[in-house]
């Protein structure tokens, strides 16, 4: 089963939005799911 996933509001600047716009839809994701791939991926590296 899939975790259960959370509602937040973030403040993002403008020209990072931009950006991560650009390569979710170069990755053929949402928003969102772009975010989350990157948040996973940060993590993961910080646990090293």
């Amino acid at each position: 089963m899939k975790p259960l996933k959370e509602k937040i509001s973030v403040t993002i600047d403008g020209d990072v939005l931009e950006s991560i716009k650009t390569l979710a839809e170069e990755d053929d994701r949402s928003l969102s799911q772009y975010i989350n791939l990157v948040l996973k991926e940060h993590l993961k590296s910080k646990e090293k």
